[in-house]
């Protein structure tokens, strides 16, 4: 949706309210649930989206007044930015009435029903999350105006913006983005100017993927049309970073269509690495009961069943209970990473 369908969306609900208080009914909203009851994964999409399901949130019920209030409150200034055309953050938001909102948690919610009321995404409301995202590589594009090349950034790149809406005429002469949990395997592939060598994009969120890198990531990927490898810890919380980069998350379901990217290939650090590549027991850390049960639950889950290979390896996992970070491969020299494994890893073509 572009600004002015998003305001005419606002200003519609606006009506809608006005009309309801007019006739001295008091007001009452109606807004898709964002329930975990309301979350589908839907295989024939490979994401999770939002369900048909809708509640109401009323004026006159005691319980509910407060949150209708900040709802009405927060329609009113996110039709103010817009008729702006600027952008602003969620501490933004929050702080422009503290005392009605009181804790950022409320504001933040009630953004997202907005957004699913009016049925577009949190960056059509022109509201963003701050920076955490890098990117350094084959790629440049214009930001604003601005010409980037993410090979002219220096040793650290680019910052991913959260203006995703702004990025135009994304050229590249990549062949593969890599994906990589880490911001420490990142920055060593950075100042080791891996690209130079291996015609590529990186891209890091520092750990949990952030709404901005995963929209950036899903853009790129749409445009490129070059595949995605990962590069993760070999646990199963690196496996559960994954699956929010392809299947997106429960609670901004309703975005899933721009956050996604399915088809993610498993470079590495997989669990049958570790003896592979002959990881010393020292670097190998035991798992811990937390940890077995979520791999088992892993286990259960749609996009690890849907491929058998990453079964295969997650049953190792579980089996050997033993995990590590992809820092473990720094045991075997500080450049191993980008001087032996990923080389002997693209040069076999050992991703799955």
């Amino acid at each position: 949706m572009n600004t002015t369908q998003v305001m005419e969306g606002i200003e519609n609900v606006a009506v809608k309210i006005a009309k309801q208080v007019l006739a001295k009914q008091g007001f009452q909203l109606e807004i898709p649930s964002r329930s975990a009851s309301n979350q589908v994964y839907v295989p024939e999409l490979d994401r999770i989206v939002l369900g048909d399901k809708t509640g109401t949130r009323s004026f006159l019920n005691v319980k509910e007044s407060r949150k209708s209030a900040i709802t009405t409150r927060v329609l009113q200034l996110l039709h103010a930015v817009l008729l702006k055309r600027i952008h602003i953050t969620k501490r933004d938001l929050f702080y422009t009435d503290v005392k009605l909102f009181v804790d950022q948690s409320e504001s933040d919610g009630v953004l997202d029903d907005v957004a699913t009321m009016i049925g577009c995404t949190r960056s059509n409301l022109h509201v963003v999350a701050s920076d955490k995202g890098l990117v350094v590589g084959r790629i440049s594009f214009f930001e604003d105006g601005d010409f980037i090349d993410c090979t002219k950034m220096g040793v650290g790149g680019k910052a991913i913006p959260p203006y995703i809406d702004k990025i135009e005429n994304i050229q590249s002469d990549a062949e593969f983005i890599l994906l990589v949990e880490k911001e420490a395997a990142y920055m060593r592939m950075a100042e080791d100017r891996f690209y130079q060598r291996y015609p590529c994009i990186v891209i890091t969120a520092k750990g949990q993927p952030d709404v901005a890198t995963r929209m950036f990531l899903s853009r790129i990927t749409s445009e490129l049309q070059i595949p995605v490898l990962a590069l993760v810890d070999s646990d199963p919380y690196g496996l559960k970073i994954l699956s929010v980069y392809m299947s997106g998350s429960k609670n901004m379901s309703y975005d899933s269509a721009s956050l996604t990217t399915p088809d993610i290939k498993w470079l590495g650090l997989r669990p049958s690495d570790l003896n592979r590549y002959d990881l010393p027991d020292q670097c190998r850390l035991n798992m811990t009961e937390n940890d077995i049960k979520t791999g088992k639950e892993l286990l259960q889950e749609a996009f690890i069943m849907k491929n058998p290979k990453w079964m295969k390896e997650l049953q190792i996992m579980v089996k050997t209970k033993q995990k590590a970070e992809i820092q473990a491969l720094s045991s075997f020299g500080f450049q191993y990473i980008t001087e032996v494994y990923l080389p002997r890893k693209l040069k076999e073509g050992d991703w799955i």
